[in-house]
């Protein structure tokens, strides 16, 4: 026994004009949501990631490597809230070791209130011979003040 083939379910052109749909007016075209310009990076910063070790040392050789620092170079270290500002400087009181990572003394890092496990958000400026690291608390801050967080389902953010 054959089976007889089914009638299409679409239906053809010539159907009722009762059943097709009005033809809109011709006027002005819908507006089109322009995507949000995003800010590009400057071209003169290095960003990384970095977190800080056992010893108070952050490796990110991808930074440490545009400056152009070498184990053996002396760098000056200053501290504020969350921000670690490191220079290359001949008379600094920190060596940077032949690893290229960056150590950051403990009293520093007290004042940051940066612990062995914290991710910091490490920036370098070449032309200032400048390496900065930022707590993610100092990052969050910025962020914050600067973008909206999306709010949550219900409206609450």
């Amino acid at each position: 026994m054959t089976a007889q083939p089914l009638a299409p379910v679409i239906p053809s052109s010539g159907a009722s004009g009762a059943r097709q749909r009005p033809r809109l007016a011709a006027g002005r075209p819908l507006p089109l949501a322009r995507p949000v310009p995003v800010p590009l990076a400057h071209e003169d910063v290095v960003y990384g990631i970095g977190r800080i070790d056992a010893s108070g040392r952050i490796a990110d050789r991808a930074v440490t490597g545009a400056l152009g620092w070498r184990g053996g170079d002396r760098l000056t270290l200053t501290a504020g809230a969350g921000v670690v500002v490191i220079r290359r400087d001949p008379s600094g009181l920190v060596t940077l070791p032949p690893r290229s990572c960056v150590p950051i003394p403990a009293a520093l890092r007290h004042r940051c209130g940066l612990l062995p496990g914290d991710p910091v958000l490490l920036t370098a400026v070449p032309a200032e011979d400048t390496l900065t690291a930022y707590s993610l608390a100092v990052v969050d801050q910025a962020l914050r003040a600067l973008i909206p967080f999306p709010a949550r389902e219900g409206g609450q953010p």
